[in-house]
């Protein structure tokens, strides 16, 4: 009996956490891969528009090899890509840039084969083109959000940086432009107009877009229960707070002032919290989006 009892600690156990698995930020990513494929195939590829980035180079191969989907084209140059940069650059590309370059592939694939386009949804070209700027860039702003990458042009600018010293910001903007002139030689100056303002508008979209996501709020308290609520916020928030003591110009008191940074869900919970316990408080709330710092981030 004993031994029969012994042997259950030799039983594998599983233990997935499906909250873990399940997460904002996986959510985050796959919707954006997906608004990137449906902005690729329904308004880019239909149109011609080789605005950049891996798809766009697919989009150039497709004219050569007119029987290969885009989707699958993708994949591969992908892989060649991300197989040049871990063997430049090493283990740069994390699991969920891999994740994000391989499913945006397949998703892309899936779709051409679900619902084939040979031609725009549309009469309006213009239309088709500010959707097919919006509609991925906005999607790429997800991913990069989450620490994932769309694909392999990333890696190309950062080859670009390792061996001629160009910012990462810079290369992946030259490779963007030269795929999108390149589509003028292929589909006519119209194509690359449309291409060339698509690069434009796509880098300025994902840096407002990025820039809305990454807003931190800088909250300065003065409060009579100081103790209570920077307690709070290392306890309930999870988060720091600097601590220093200031002498009020018309009573020339002298008190605590908390000042601490949070997103803007924290800052919205404290703020509540606050008002519940001290609403005599004297709270000043400002936005950054460059915080440089443990649990924020570094230097880039």
């Amino acid at each position: 009996m004993q031994e029969a009892g012994n042997s259950n600690k030799f039983k594998p156990k599983f233990n997935f956490d499906m909250k873990k698995i399940f997460t904002k930020e996986t959510a985050l990513l796959n919707l954006g891969l997906l608004m990137v494929a449906v902005g690729i195939h329904v308004f880019r590829n239909t149109n011609k528009f080789a605005s950049g980035g891996i798809s766009g180079l697919s989009l150039l191969f497709s004219y050569y090899l007119p029987g290969w989907p885009v989707g699958s084209l993708m994949f591969i140059l992908n892989l060649i890509v991300l197989l040049l940069g871990y063997y430049v650059l090493g283990k740069e590309s994390g699991a969920k840039s891999l994740y994000g370059t391989f499913v945006l592939s397949a998703m892309i694939w899936v779709i051409e084969l679900v619902f084939p386009l040979k031609q725009p949804i549309t009469s309006e070209k213009f239309l088709e083109f500010i959707f097919s700027v919006f509609v991925p860039g906005f999607g790429s702003a997800l991913v990069f959000h989450t620490g994932a990458s769309t694909g392999g042009t990333d890696i190309i600018a950062q080859i670009m940086k390792k061996f001629f010293n160009i910012k990462v910001t810079h290369g992946l903007m030259l490779v963007d432009f030269f795929i999108a002139l390149t589509a003028g030689a292929l589909f006519g100056v119209q194509a690359c107009l449309y291409s060339v303002l698509g690069v434009c508008l796509k880098t300025f979209l994902m840096d407002s877009v990025l820039e809305s996501l990454r807003i931190y709020k800088i909250m300065v308290i003065i409060s009579e229960k100081s103790k209570q609520i920077y307690h709070y916020i290392n306890g309930d928030l999870n988060r720091g707070a600097t601590i220093h003591y200031a002498r009020g110009a018309y009573t020339v008191e002298e008190k605590e002032v908390i000042t601490t940074v949070l997103s803007r869900g924290q800052a919205r919970k404290l703020q509540q919290y606050i008002m519940r316990e001290d609403p005599a408080a004297f709270i000043t709330i400002s936005n950054s989006t460059e915080i440089i710092g443990k649990g924020f981030g570094g230097f880039e």
